[in-house]
């Protein structure tokens, strides 16, 4: 029989600190900040409430670690996508355009829970601005390396991050073949250049998409076998 040591059993019975924080997100993300309260996520890990003073010393601390982890995913990811390899404006756009549909760089349900929470708070409201700031400049330092002016680059930048920020906050509900269908449109207004047919394929392939003969995206019939 194998036997547990009193330090894995301690460390069972007070979690981690990713744990409580995942918690954290969970309820956030599920029912605003007023729901990350630590007698809530304590019940919900079925931990002591006293376990959670071993990862963080108030509530504090935790919802600045919230932040910390929407700016590691969301920013970071933001800042990665606009600064990604591309060899033309398309092609940058459609970089942008995949970071938002796919989710895996951009948490859209962390950003809607982080910007209705700023509504309460100041101190999280200038950090919301600061990350809009940051990542408005990669947007205009990624369009001015294509050529664009300042002006150009800053009006562009703000009309396509505005829009995907409206996207979240107005909670719109599409498709991902809805949104497929109108990327091509998109990236004209964001660059004022047409996505090329490869660029288009290769934007379309891992969505299980591919460039019809009319020219909009139509799923990959799979075999049957």
């Amino acid at each position: 029989m194998t036997m547990t040591s009193p330090s894995a059993r301690r460390l069972k019975e007070r979690g981690s600190r990713d744990l409580w924080l995942d918690a954290a997100y969970q309820a956030l993300i599920e029912g605003g900040v007023d729901s990350v309260r630590i007698q809530v996520l304590s019940d919900r890990l079925n931990l002591s409430r006293t376990s959670f003073y071993w990862f963080f010393e108030s509530r504090e601390e935790l919802l600045e670690a919230l932040l910390d982890r929407w700016e590691q995913t969301n920013t970071r990811g933001f800042v990665a996508a606009a600064e990604a390899y591309a060899e033309t404006p398309a092609e940058a756009a459609l970089n942008l355009l995949a970071c938002f549909i796919v989710g895996q760089q951009f948490d859209a349900g962390f950003e809607f829970a982080v910007r209705s929470w700023a509504l309460q708070s100041d101190d999280t409201m200038e950090r919301v601005r600061r990350a809009d700031e940051t990542r408005m400049e990669a947007l205009r330092v990624m369009l001015r390396g294509f050529g664009f002016d300042e002006i150009d680059a800053d009006v562009r930048a703000r009309t396509i991050y505005l829009v995907q920020i409206g996207y979240i906050s107005m909670q719109t509900r599409e498709t991902v073949a809805t949104r497929l269908a109108r990327v091509a449109a998109y990236v004209r207004i964001y660059t004022g250049t047409e996505a090329t047919p490869s660029e288009m394929a290769r934007f379309l392939a891992p969505f299980g998409y591919r460039l019809g003969d009319d020219g909009q995206p139509a799923p990959v019939k799979r075999g049957t076998g």
